[in-house]
């Protein structure tokens, strides 16, 4: 299929969203089954075998140079998987996904912070505006223990450093590389810490010291679908932050939301209340208000 180059990123992105929203969605449906550790592990593990057949039938073409940040996005990005299936088995689909997306806002502050781009008064009221819808969701959802809520809120933490390293490795890296890195800390990361279990005679929890366990018969296709899923997803946000800047891909990743709240629902979820659909429009208004100054901050720069 040939796209514009002007529209590749925004294409790449929504593939991406319906991606990582059925991902959620599988990983909802295994709950009661598996807990996040090991969801995690077989996530990364399909999404593992797939990306090194790939890499067996076609090398990938890249400088390389930079292998203590692409370890670092691994490491990253595994994190803030843990704390989204861990939001995931425990919060409505659609919530946990809204948390997961509050990404732009911390790469607006981390851009900030760490690299002094300013992007001017309405990101800063943008971000106020974020942290404001995620107050409306966790207050009508408050019941929850609020440990959900923090898992939540550092999955969205957790992206945001990640994705900034993304776009930083494009230019060294094969798009495959980059999630290899990525799936393949997702693999080593939970049998490492099951090894430790076993090795030191732990107590089994729900996220880093885990039991192993097998998918039984009915159990393969939600976690193939996860893994799968997850891979395209993974593999199209990649592209997506390649192929266009951050801030113009970011906006369209909020599609993500809607995806994830019709899919809860066929799950079972509940319809958000009007509290809770307020606060995940404000954090999907902020998140537009932050990639539209972007986008204009981008242009201005290319300007001869």
């Amino acid at each position: 299929m040939n796209i514009s180059p002007t529209y590749r990123g925004i294409f790449f992105m929504l593939l991406a969203a319906f991606g990582f929203s059925v991902m959620g969605g599988a990983a909802k449906a295994l709950k009661g089954s598996f807990n996040a550790g090991q969801l995690v592990f077989w996530r990364n593990s399909i999404g593992l075998l797939f990306i090194t057949i790939s890499l067996i039938n076609r090398a990938p073409e890249q400088t390389g140079g930079k292998l203590l940040r692409l370890i670092f996005r691994g490491l990253m990005g595994t994190s803030a998987v843990y704390m989204l299936l861990y939001c995931i088995l425990h919060l409505p689909l659609g919530t946990a996904m809204s948390y997961n997306l509050t990404s732009a806002l911390f790469i607006a502050i981390f851009s900030f912070l760490l690299f002094k781009e300013y992007e001017g008064r309405w990101v800063v009221l943008a971000v106020l505006l974020g942290f404001a819808g995620m107050l409306l969701i966790y207050k009508p959802n408050i019941h929850f223990p609020w440990y959900y809520h923090l898992a939540g809120l550092l999955s969205g933490i957790l992206s945001a450093i990640a994705y900034l390293t993304v776009g930083r490795l494009t230019k060294y890296y094969d798009t495959r590389v980059i999630v290899l890195s990525f799936v393949l800390t997702g693999v080593l990361v939970p049998l490492l810490f099951t090894l430790l279990r076993y090795l030191l005679q732990l107590p089994a929890d729900e996220v880093l010291f885990i039991n192993w366990r097998w998918p039984q018969q009915t159990e393969w296709f939600p976690v193939l679908l996860m893994g799968t899923s997850a891979l395209f997803g993974q593999y199209f946000v990649t592209k997506a932050y390649g192929a266009d800047k951050a801030g113009i891909v970011s906006a369209i990743s909020y599609a993500g939301i809607i995806f994830s709240i019709f899919i809860g629902m066929m799950l079972g979820d509940a319809f958000p209340d009007i509290v809770s659909l307020l606060g995940i429009v404000c954090i999907i208004i902020s998140g537009l208000i932050i990639s539209f100054i972007k986008k204009q901050n981008e242009a201005r720069h290319i300007k001869p």
